[in-house]
């Protein structure tokens, strides 16, 4: 196999749960090769670097490998090579966003906390 449609590989190396997950994914522009958004049927071989934009994170990848079958995690990932500098820049905006949200405090207001709550917003109607 030389070339592959990239929805189907995207789907075959397990970033994406379904195949019609990875074409929104690509018709919404999430997809990129050198810079550019592709389409759906666009052809892919071994070599083309991809990035790929999933929540939080930008992952950039070389195509390692091609497979039409979606096979266990271990295989799909000797299907694409993440590189050094997206590894290292995750890394970074993670600790950046841990650190961000480590000052929130996420817990619910205990009893008294909520009387006090109540009280304040009733003096001020």
């Amino acid at each position: 196999m030389e070339k592959l449609r990239i929805d189907k590989w995207l789907w075959a190396a397990r970033f994406f749960k379904t195949r019609t997950l990875a074409k929104q994914a690509i018709e919404g522009g999430k997809i990129h090769i050198g810079g550019q958004r592709v389409k759906a049927s666009r052809e892919i071989t071994v070599g083309t670097s991809l990035s790929i934009r999933q929540g939080w994170d930008l992952v950039e990848v070389a195509v390692t490998a091609l497979c039409d079958r979606r096979r266990d995690a271990e295989f799909a990932r000797t299907l694409y090579r993440e590189t050094e500098h997206s590894i290292a820049r995750r890394g970074r905006e993670r600790a950046e966003r841990q650190a961000a949200n480590a000052d929130v405090q996420r817990q619910r207001p205990n009893k008294k906390q909520r009387r006090q709550i109540h009280r304040f917003l009733r003096e001020q109607e």
